[in-house]
Protein backbone atom coordinates (compact mmCIF):
# COMPACT_ATOMS: atom_id res chain seq x y z
CA UNK A 1 0.00 0.00 0.00
CA UNK A 2 2.67 2.67 0.22
CA UNK A 3 4.58 1.81 -2.57
CA UNK A 4 1.29 2.57 -4.59
CA UNK A 5 0.88 6.23 -2.50
CA UNK A 6 4.24 6.78 -3.12
CA UNK A 7 3.72 6.11 -6.87
CA UNK A 8 0.53 7.91 -7.00
CA UNK A 9 1.86 10.79 -5.41
CA UNK A 10 5.13 10.83 -7.57
CA UNK A 11 2.55 10.46 -10.67
CA UNK A 12 -0.11 12.92 -9.76
CA UNK A 13 3.16 15.60 -8.83
CA UNK A 14 4.55 15.32 -12.10
CA UNK A 15 1.27 15.72 -13.74
CA UNK A 16 0.82 18.90 -12.06
CA UNK A 17 3.63 20.61 -12.24
CA UNK A 18 3.61 19.28 -15.78
CA UNK A 19 -0.23 21.24 -15.63
CA UNK A 20 1.11 24.17 -13.79
CA UNK A 21 3.76 24.91 -16.45
CA UNK A 22 1.42 24.74 -19.28
CA UNK A 23 -0.84 27.20 -17.39
CA UNK A 24 1.75 29.86 -16.60
CA UNK A 25 2.83 29.90 -20.49
CA UNK A 26 -0.96 30.27 -21.12
CA UNK A 27 -0.83 32.96 -19.46
CA UNK A 28 2.35 34.65 -19.21
CA UNK A 29 3.65 33.59 -22.98
CA UNK A 30 0.25 34.16 -24.16
CA UNK A 31 2.00 35.40 -27.71
CA UNK A 32 3.61 32.13 -28.10
CA UNK A 33 0.97 29.74 -27.25
CA UNK A 34 -1.75 31.93 -29.19
CA UNK A 35 0.76 31.57 -32.44
CA UNK A 36 1.44 27.90 -31.89
CA UNK A 37 -2.29 27.28 -31.60
CA UNK A 38 -3.11 29.34 -34.72
CA UNK A 39 -0.68 27.29 -36.68
CA UNK A 40 -2.94 23.96 -34.90
CA UNK A 41 -5.54 25.53 -36.77
CA UNK A 42 -7.47 26.32 -33.17
CA UNK A 43 -9.28 29.85 -32.26
CA UNK A 44 -6.97 31.62 -29.50
CA UNK A 45 -9.58 32.62 -27.86
CA UNK A 46 -10.16 29.52 -25.78
CA UNK A 47 -6.26 29.72 -24.54
CA UNK A 48 -7.53 31.16 -21.02
CA UNK A 49 -10.54 29.07 -20.63
CA UNK A 50 -8.75 26.18 -21.39
CA UNK A 51 -5.69 27.53 -18.75
CA UNK A 52 -8.75 27.29 -16.04
CA UNK A 53 -10.47 24.18 -17.02
CA UNK A 54 -6.14 22.44 -16.44
CA UNK A 55 -6.32 24.73 -13.08
CA UNK A 56 -9.48 23.26 -11.63
CA UNK A 57 -8.83 19.60 -13.15
CA UNK A 58 -5.34 20.01 -11.01
CA UNK A 59 -7.42 20.54 -8.32
CA UNK A 60 -10.22 17.93 -8.53
CA UNK A 61 -7.50 15.24 -9.05
CA UNK A 62 -5.98 16.44 -5.72
CA UNK A 63 -8.98 16.79 -3.62
CA UNK A 64 -10.33 13.29 -2.12
CA UNK A 65 -13.79 14.53 -1.76
CA UNK A 66 -14.32 15.60 -5.57
CA UNK A 67 -14.73 11.61 -6.51
CA UNK A 68 -17.10 12.33 -9.50
CA UNK A 69 -15.09 15.49 -10.23
CA UNK A 70 -12.20 13.77 -10.33
CA UNK A 71 -13.21 10.80 -12.78
CA UNK A 72 -14.15 13.65 -14.95
CA UNK A 73 -11.27 15.65 -14.69
CA UNK A 74 -8.95 12.27 -15.55
CA UNK A 75 -11.59 12.13 -18.46
CA UNK A 76 -11.03 15.56 -19.99
CA UNK A 77 -7.21 15.15 -19.57
CA UNK A 78 -6.98 11.60 -21.20
CA UNK A 79 -9.17 13.67 -23.91
CA UNK A 80 -6.93 16.71 -24.33
CA UNK A 81 -3.17 14.53 -24.04
CA UNK A 82 -4.33 12.46 -27.07
CA UNK A 83 -5.37 15.59 -28.48
CA UNK A 84 -2.35 17.45 -27.75
CA UNK A 85 -0.61 14.70 -29.26
CA UNK A 86 -1.83 14.15 -32.43
CA UNK A 87 -2.16 17.69 -33.02
CA UNK A 88 1.92 18.03 -32.54
CA UNK A 89 1.88 15.10 -34.60
CA UNK A 90 -0.13 15.88 -37.97
CA UNK A 91 1.59 19.00 -38.00
CA UNK A 92 4.97 17.90 -37.32
CA UNK A 93 6.62 19.78 -35.43
CA UNK A 94 8.51 17.24 -33.11
CA UNK A 95 6.49 18.76 -29.98
CA UNK A 96 4.39 15.21 -29.18
CA UNK A 97 6.76 13.96 -26.32
CA UNK A 98 5.29 16.45 -23.73
CA UNK A 99 1.84 14.77 -24.34
CA UNK A 100 2.88 11.42 -24.05
CA UNK A 101 4.32 12.06 -21.26
CA UNK A 102 1.87 13.79 -19.43
CA UNK A 103 -0.62 11.05 -20.83
CA UNK A 104 2.07 8.52 -19.05
CA UNK A 105 1.79 10.74 -16.25
CA UNK A 106 -2.12 9.93 -16.04
CA UNK A 107 -3.11 6.73 -16.60
CA UNK A 108 -0.24 5.87 -13.71
CA UNK A 109 -1.81 8.17 -11.30
CA UNK A 110 -5.13 7.21 -12.54
CA UNK A 111 -4.65 3.34 -11.88
CA UNK A 112 -2.40 4.58 -8.07
CA UNK A 113 -5.28 6.65 -7.10
CA UNK A 114 -7.77 3.69 -7.87
CA UNK A 115 -5.54 1.10 -6.14
CA UNK A 116 -5.16 3.35 -2.59
CA UNK A 117 -9.20 4.05 -2.89
CA UNK A 118 -10.19 0.69 -2.95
Amino acid sequence: MKRDKIIFYVATGLLSLLMLFSVSMYFFKHEDVAAMFTNFGYPTYIIYPYAVAKLLGVFAIWNPNFKAIKEWAYAGFFFAFVLAFFAHFMIGDGEQGGALLAFILLIISYIFNKRINK
